[in-house]
């Protein structure tokens, strides 16, 4: 009489399961598929203000400005 299968046990590495890993690798790929994804869209909104006349460059710099912390924006 034959015997039924069994699912196949995960691989191990150092304690880690093999599927557990995948998971992770996979959530990692979906996540720098979102980031390229921001990106163009940052992209087009730069786009966007260039064609409606504005400077670009220097909406950047207010940009990295508006990141500052107020002590080292006013110490600038």
């Amino acid at each position: 009489m034959p015997q039924p299968q069994t699912a196949p046990k995960p691989t191990t590495y150092q304690g880690i399961a093999g599927d557990v890993l995948l998971q992770y690798f996979e959530r990692i790929e979906r996540l720098e598929e979102e980031r390229t994804g921001i990106a163009e869209d940052v992209k087009a909104v730069f786009l966007d203000a260039k064609d409606n006349g504005f400077d670009v460059k220097i909406m950047r710099e207010i940009l990295k400005m508006r990141k500052m912390e107020r002590e080292a924006l006013e110490e600038q």
